[in-house]
C-alpha cells in the first residue's frame, strides 16, 4: 500500500546540537492551507465591509464643520432678508411721501384697515398757485406764504424742550429734488452757505424781527444782501447736509426763538 506524502518541518535553534522535526500528514497540510485561505478571504471581506465605514467616520469632523459654516451663512442670509424687507418698507414709505402710488387703505365695517398690505400716507400739504412773474407783492413783509408750490408731505415737525425727542427747529417737507423754493415773506437775504447739518441754505430777514430758514437745498438762486419779494423763487430743494431723502427744511424764527411754521403760515396760504 502506497504511503501518502506528507511534510516534515525541521526546527533548529541557533547554537543547539539537536534539531526538532515536525511531520505533518497530507490531510493536515491541506487543512492548514484551506484554513489560511479562509482567514485571508475573511480579512478581505472585513476590509471591504468596514473600510467605507471607517472612511465615513473619518469625514464626520469635516462634515460637522461644513454644517456649522452653512448654519452661519443661513443666519446671515436671514438677517439680510430682514434688512431687505425693512429697506423695501422704507422705500415704499418714501414713494408715498413723494406722491407716488398713494392711496388710503380700504376700511372694514369696523372702520379699521381691511389689509395691512397698503401703506397709508396722510394727504399732501398743498399751496395755492404761485404768483405770476412780476406779480409778487413788493416790499418787506412778515412770513405768510407757503414756501412750496407743489404737493409736499410733512415728515417731521417742531420739537423743542422735550427730553424724549431730538431738538428740531422747523418743518421737514418731503418734496422731489429740484422743486421751487419760494420766499415766505418779503425781505433781505441775511445769509447763504453750506452747513454740515442744513446743507445748502438761505436765511431771510423780515420785518418785526422775523427770520426764515430754508435748508437741504440743491441750488441757491440769491446772494447775501439781495432784496426778495414774497413768492419769489430763491432756491431749489435738494438732499444736501444731514439728510436721508429729498426734502425742504423750513424754519420761522422771531427774536431768536423758533416758531411752529404751521402756526404762522397755513397750507394754501
Amino acid at each position: 500500500m502506497t504511503k501518502r506524502a506528507g511534510v516534515t518541518i525541521v526546527v533548529h535553534r541557533d547554537g543547539a546540537l539537536d534539531s526538532r522535526q515536525i511531520r505533518l500528514s497530507g490531510w493536515a497540510v491541506r487543512a492548514l492551507l484551506f484554513t489560511g485561505i479562509a482567514v485571508a478571504a475573511g480579512a478581505i471581506a472585513l476590509a471591504a465591509t468596514y473600510g467605507p465605514v471607517t472612511a465615513a467616520a473619518a469625514r464626520v469632523p469635516l462634515l460637522e464643520r461644513e454644517v456649522s459654516r452653512l448654519d452661519a451663512e443661513n443666519r446671515r442670509v436671514t438677517e439680510l432678508a430682514r434688512m431687505l424687507d425693512q429697506a423695501e418698507a422704507r422705500y415704499a414709505h418714501l414713494r408715498g411721501m413723494l406722491g407716488a402710488d398713494v392711496a388710503p387703505p380700504e376700511l372694514s365695517a369696523q372702520g379699521m384697515p381691511a389689509s395691512d398690505e397698503r401703506l397709508y400716507v396722510a394727504p399732501p400739504l398743498l399751496a395755492r398757485a404761485p404768483l405770476a412773474p412780476g406779480a409778487e407783492e413788493a416790499g418787506p413783509s412778515i412770513p405768510h406764504r407757503w414756501p412750496l408750490s407743489v404737493p409736499s408731505y410733512r415728515t417731521r415737525g417742531l420739537a423743542q424742550n422735550d427730553p424724549s425727542r431730538e431738538t428740531h427747529s422747523g418743518l421737514d417737507l418731503a418734496v422731489p429734488a429740484g422743486s421751487d423754493v419760494r420766499a415766505s415773506g418779503g425781505g433781505r437775504v441775511k445769509e447763504t452757505g453750506d452747513d454740515p447739518a442744513y446743507g445748502l441754505f438761505v436765511m431771510l430777514e423780515h420785518p418785526q424781527g422775523y427770520e426764515t430758514m430754508y435748508g437741504h437745498l440743491s441750488r441757491v438762486l440769491v446772494a447775501r444782501g439781495d432784496s426778495v419779494r414774497v413768492g419769489q423763487v430763491i432756491a431749489l430743494s435738494g438732499n444736501t447736509g444731514r439728510s436721508t431723502a429729498p426734502h425742504l427744511h423750513f424754519e420761522i424764527r422771531r427774536g431768536g426763538r423758533s416758531l411752529d411754521p404751521l402756526s404762522v403760515v397755513r397750507e394754501g396760504a
